[in-house]
């Protein structure tokens, strides 16, 4: 065999094991990544209405725990009525909409959260925001996936970006649904005092990201709005009753 011929079978022998030894790794290693994107998001759940702090570090059990003691997963229609997964399973679930219930001490519904998938520079943005039963007013945003540009538009999974977002609120002052917006730079150089509690504070650099941002939170706000007037209105009424929440349209 010719010195050329055996550098070939030697090239395809080691690109033959290599491939298979990636195979093997990737295959065995799937479970765990899908396990630790399990845990991220609901870390990132828990985080949006404060049941996590961001400067502690959390083992996948414990996060497990205060998703199982604190989260409860329901569905929304097209009316704002919240739907039982387990009703939700019998019928069909392609016009339902993901909510999460937050239940207080005092087994009274504190807040609901949902799902936020928004365009981005370079990709999708996968988030949530949580929302305090006023329907109004913001409790939490955080931000779980992207692709945006690191030390630019990447700043939205940033502390001080989400931080801006708590209090902030998806009604005007005539309570009228209007969302919530990212300003080109600071919001109070660039926004009128009235509308001030409709915006937070946008970075510097990534305008486009914040382009898309907001308008990811309007079309997914718009969505839910339904179930938000219902909060606004106090025509939703939920408790706890069977360690699970009980909700009367």
């Amino acid at each position: 065999m010719s010195e050329r011929m055996k550098s070939i079978v030697f090239a395809f022998i080691l690109c033959l094991v290599c491939g298979t030894l990636l195979t093997a790794a990737s295959t065995r290693l799937q479970p765990m990544q899908e396990r630790n994107a399990q845990v991220d998001r609901k870390k990132n759940i828990l985080k949006s209405v404060s049941l996590v702090k961001s400067d502690r570090s959390y083992d996948g059990a414990e996060i497990d725990r205060l998703y199982e003691d604190n989260i409860f997963q329901y569905y929304v229609d097209q009316d704002g009525a919240i739907v039982e997964p387990a009703v939700a399973g019998n019928g069909e679930q392609s016009s339902l909409m993901t909510i999460y219930l937050v239940m207080d001490e005092n087994d009274q519904i504190r807040s609901y959260i949902i799902p936020v998938e928004s365009r981005g520079l370079w990709g999708k943005i996968y988030g949530y925001l949580a929302l305090q039963d006023d329907g109004s007013t913001i409790e939490g945003f955080t931000v779980y996936k992207h692709s945006e540009t690191p030390g630019l538009g990447g700043e939205i999974e940033n502390q001080w970006f989400q931080e801006n977002f708590v209090g902030k609120r998806i009604v005007d002052h005539n309570n009228e649904f209007v969302s919530v917006s990212i300003a080109k730079g600071s919001a109070s150089d660039k926004v009128p005092d009235k509308n001030l509690p409709n915006y937070v504070d946008g970075i510097s650099g990534a305008t486009l990201t914040g382009q898309y941002l907001s308008s990811g939170l309007r079309e997914t706000l718009k969505e839910y709005e339904p179930v938000s007037l219902k909060f606004r209105q106090n025509a939703l009424q939920c408790r706890m009753q069977e360690e699970k929440p009980w909700c009367e349209q």
